[in-house]
């Protein structure tokens, strides 16, 4: 089973194998709030770009560990790529960016990224 999400104008598509998240993580970091990310950490290797690899562009700030990718047409975060503490390569998979996720369902884990 696989899970899909989207930037908002559908230019940047993607899928992750497994199901959809029922916890995801809200980080206080000065870039997580300001976009009011929910998101849910996946294996790099379940995660798959299906559309718009030409679309992307990417952020980084701070440690310069997260790659944050967003759409050159309408700026949507749907997700990005970094490095887990044990050094195993991941997916941030935006929550919000995914319709079928029931945002209203999930177990909301608070990180103090604006402490790290």
């Amino acid at each position: 089973m696989a899970f899909e999400g989207s930037c908002h104008c559908g230019a940047v598509t993607y899928s992750v194998e497994g199901d959809i998240p029922t916890t995801a993580m809200s980080c206080n970091c000065t870039h997580c709030r300001r976009k009011g990310f929910l998101l849910a950490f996946v294996p790099l290797d379940r995660f798959r770009l299906e559309t718009g690899a030409e679309k992307l562009n990417s952020y980084q700030f701070h440690k310069h560990n997260i790659d944050h990718q967003f759409c050159i047409e309408c700026g949507c975060q749907g997700f990005a790529v970094g490095t887990g503490l044990a050094g195993e390569k991941m997916a941030a998979v935006n929550l919000r960016c995914v319709p079928d996720a029931d945002l209203d369902a999930l177990t909301i884990q608070k990180v103090d990224g604006a402490s790290f």
